[in-house]
């Protein structure tokens, strides 16, 4: 008698947890950041012709000396949604907010994200810390600070790479050949995001497509397995980057993931984003490695090899 009212105990505990998960499961989904519609009158753009390229100062970023983080006091706010990296929500000593990314990609992204804006397309505002102590959670080395600026807004959009507004352009093209000379072997749409900037003088919105997670770089490519981050001995050593050309289309020895992706570019292309590059001085580009607190010996071995990924998109013909 005793073992059947234990039985039908279970029985009833069982049926209210069946009954309650469904419910509960509704509020987590609630919980989940949902994209932000984007407004039809916004502008959409990827790209924006770099003009001052070879004047652009890749050692600060697009955020330049006035947007660095005031680190006379880092708080914690909130834990961040991660995958590989660890990331915190912190306030710095004037007020702003940021999120850190801290582990290995924060110096391979702080590097990338400065070559991708050089080339004029969007990328976040971006500094790495060689040293930061975050109240409520410890002390770091090389952690990337990444703005959050006002009259911005993540819309969670993540675009993807085969059906958006620039499909068959070369601005669209060319950022694909961006993230194979950079060895991001982590080309994937969830990566992708839609910022909604509004002009405060005009009022004129846009919609401006960019990747937001370029820490899969500088290492070794791999489409499953063995691919590296942030390993610039493995960059140096792949030496591969172009194999040919095969009926007008550029054959790039990319191992990473959807590589199909890398299959329909054409020599006027990939020479097009080489020309743009090109510009950048080889102080610039180690400018580029230099903010990302590389050893010098790394900086030159980094910098000499993107010159020389950009002499053979420049030195193409077909």
């Amino acid at each position: 008698m005793l073992r059947r009212k234990y039985f039908a105990i279970l029985i009833i505990a069982a049926t209210l947890v069946f009954v309650s998960l469904p419910a509960a499961l509704s509020q987590d989904k609630k919980k989940e950041k949902q994209p932000t519609a984007i407004d039809p009158a916004a502008k959409t753009v990827l790209w924006r012709e770099p003009t001052d390229i070879a004047s652009r100062d890749l050692f600060l970023g697009e955020g330049g000396e006035a947007t660095k983080p005031d680190l006379s006091k880092v708080t914690f706010v909130a834990d961040e949604t991660r995958s590989y990296s660890k990331k915190y929500r912190v306030r710095d000593g004037s007020g702003n907010t940021w999120v850190v990314k801290i582990g290995p990609e924060a110096q391979s992204e702080t590097a990338a994200v400065r070559l991708v804006w050089a080339a004029g397309y969007f990328a976040d505002v971006t500094y790495l810390v060689p040293h930061v102590e975050i109240e409520g959670k410890g002390s770091f080395d090389n952690v990337r600070f990444e703005a959050r600026i006002k009259g911005e807004k993540r819309t969670a959009q993540r675009w993807d790479w085969e059906h958006n507004p620039f499909v068959g352009t070369k601005e669209l093209q060319g950022l694909k050949v961006l993230m194979a000379l950079i060895n991001n072997w982590d080309i994937q749409n969830h990566n992708n995001n839609i910022l909604l900037v509004t002009d405060e003088a005009t009022g004129e919105k846009e919609a401006r497509y960019f990747d937001t997670d370029l820490g899969a770089s500088f290492g070794k490519e791999g489409k499953f397995l063995g691919h590296t981050r942030n390993k610039p001995n493995q960059y140096v050593a792949d030496v591969k980057f172009i194999t040919g050309v095969n009926h007008g289309k550029v054959v790039f020895d990319y191992k990473g993931k959807n590589q199909h992706l890398l299959k329909d570019i054409t020599v006027e292309q990939a020479k097009w984003i080489g020309n743009i590059l090109s510009q950048l001085s080889d102080q610039q580009i180690k400018d580029a490695f230099r903010a990302a607190n590389y050893s010098p010996e790394e900086i030159e071995a980094l910098a000499a090899t993107v010159r020389a990924r950009i002499n053979e998109l420049v030195a193409l013909s077909g």
